[in-house]
């Protein structure tokens, strides 16, 4: 079943419950993957790779949103926020810990020859392709500085 579908499934089943939150959460999942959809140049069908950087770029954007209403001490905005990222959450895969990250880097490292900070992009390109929907994006850059240091 593709993500669109089973998005579709979920609007069916927060409308009948009534899950207000959860209902504008989705609706906006919904939203970006009909834009990419749609897009100049696109074919009609969302590849699966670009439906978890849709989602991945959603769930950062929720986020930072939270952290900044928190710090202006809106509390109800930055729950809401909070609780369309769990929804988005749902649908992203498993994300991998720090331990497992580095675990993987360091594969990663071994299969590019990499020794030296010098061949920090050798990495970055490798680990953003290889881990894409598994890690932030920063996080990889951060322990790939920190490994090749």
């Amino acid at each position: 079943m593709s993500l669109k579908q089973q998005i579709d499934l979920d609007i069916k089943q927060a409308m009948l419950g009534k899950n207000k939150e959860e209902l504008e959460a989705l609706r906006a999942i919904k939203s970006l993957i009909l834009l990419a959809e749609t897009e100049k140049g696109g074919s009609g069908e969302v590849a699966m790779d670009v439906e978890n950087k849709l989602l991945m770029k959603a769930a950062k954007q929720r986020k930072e949103s939270a952290d900044i209403f928190q710090q202006q001490n809106r509390a109800d905005l930055a729950d809401k926020e909070l609780k369309q990222l769990e929804v988005i959450n749902r649908y992203l895969p498993k994300q991998l810990n720090e331990a497992e990250l580095t675990e993987e880097l360091k594969k990663i490292m071994e299969s590019v020859g990499a020794k030296s900070p010098a061949d920090i992009g050798k990495v970055m390109g490798a680990a953003t392709k290889q881990l894409a929907g598994k890690a932030d994006g920063k996080m990889i850059s951060e322990l790939v500085k920190k490994l090749l240091a």
